[in-house]
């Protein structure tokens, strides 16, 4: 019986990823100082090149305050049909070669490599892999090689950019325990900030924390964060036709009892959900919300429902379950969603439906548009008015 010291885990995580595809496209722009992202100041940050991070510019960052650290970046409108085809690319790269591969995001790929020790070294295996990438889509790419998803996660941030690191199950802890508290997935800006105000700031200090210390203070956030820091992480690698859930959540920067911006920052994650449920042709049929208050208390509520990926059904589920969580009166901090009992397959209309409804039968197309939207011009770039006029 396998053991989690007996697991080959490789994570793979293209460097820059947009900006990249970019550089590909337009070779002037390599050497130089590159942010792609909304260009008005409303806009975010999608990608940064390294250039731009010594001033402090990241992901997610609003552009007005991009453009102020870095006065002199070349500011880029993505084009997110490109980041799809060379995303694809790779993709098919890897899976001709693995034996399991789960695509974790457009530019972050997961494997199991366990057993493959017999045939071929992993660390030559995974070298070549990444030789290939480069070679056949001129993309820089950094690995990870662990026996954990966090670990080898972590291991891959660490190399960047283009680089590789393996990590022995006997050099986990030795490996983490030296890092910053921010380096470990999972933990964002509050929840590091909070720890260091607590003389928490090596994961090798959180790490030798009371695990029960740790479920008190932060619920079952701090279980999650003591076993991370631990290099405990039992989860598989599920290839993606597997796939059993999805879920989004937000932090907010500031917490807030602005129910309005709540239930618009929840509608926002559903349609975003909904259209990767269409783009991959599942239907939902359990909805889960989840919020955390100010003082780390966490509750999730979740309804069944006839399976579907429409967006207008999902958002009435999820906000009839948000009503019925916020009733504490305290401000919130997290808000997130997910959904799960994940079918195969696209939603039919019944014929009452399209027959009785106009509005109803109508969306099919409506989807389709504004899904071809999407994917070419990026998700944001379109979407439900109760949740954009918030600039969320």
């Amino acid at each position: 019986m396998l053991t989690t010291t007996d697991r080959k885990i490789l994570h793979l995580d293209l460097d820059t990823f947009f900006v990249s595809v970019e550089r590909l496209r337009q070779p002037a722009l390599i050497g130089k100082p590159v942010i792609v992202g909304g260009a008005g100041d409303r806009g975010v940050v999608s990608a940064a090149s390294y250039e731009v991070r010594r001033f402090g510019v990241f992901s997610g960052m609003p552009m007005r305050l991009a453009r102020q650290r870095c006065p002199d970046a070349l500011v880029i409108k993505g084009d997110y049909e490109a980041y799809t085809t060379y995303s694809k690319a790779v993709t098919d790269l890897i899976a001709e070669r693995a034996p399991v591969v789960e695509k974790a995001s457009i530019d972050e790929f997961y494997v199991d490599m366990t057993g493959m020790e017999k045939f071929v070294g992993c660390v030559q295996w995974s070298t070549e892999l990444k030789k290939t990438i480069t070679k056949e889509t001129g993309l820089s790419v950094s690995w990870g090689l662990s026996n954990t998803k966090v670990v080898s996660k972590v291991a891959a941030n660490e190399g960047k950019p283009n680089g590789a690191l393996h990590i022995a199950p006997a050099e986990v802890q030795p490996f983490l325990w030296k890092l910053d508290v921010g380096k470990l997935p999972g933990v964002g800006e509050k929840m590091a900030h909070t720890l260091r105000c607590m003389g928490v700031t090596k994961l090798g200090t959180l790490a030798q924390i009371p695990r029960r210390l740790m479920e008190k203070t932060f619920g079952k956030t701090g279980l999650f964060l003591w076993d991370r820091a631990n290099g405990i992480d039992p989860s598989p690698v599920l290839p993606h036709d597997k796939q059993k859930s999805m879920s989004k959540e937000l932090t907010f920067q500031t917490d807030t009892t602005d129910v309005q911006m709540l239930q618009a920052t929840l509608s926002r994650m559903v349609e975003g959900l909904a259209y990767d449920l269409r783009k991959d042709r599942w239907c939902a049929g359990k909805v889960t919300v989840k919020i955390r208050y100010s003082d780390y208390q966490t509750y999730t509520r979740q309804i069944t429902i006839p399976a579907t990926s429409s967006d207008h059904q999902l958002t009435l589920a999820a906000i009839k379950l948000f009503n019925a969580l916020y009733n504490r009166r305290l401000l919130v901090r997290l808000v997130g969603v997910g959904f799960s009992k994940l079918v195969r397959g696209t939603e039919q209309l019944s014929l009452f439906d399209a027959a009785g409804d106009v509005i109803q039968s109508r969306l099919p197309n409506l989807y389709q548009k504004t899904d071809l939207i999407k994917s070419k011009h990026g998700e944001n770039r379109i979407g439900h008015a109760n949740s954009y006029h918030l600039g969320i």
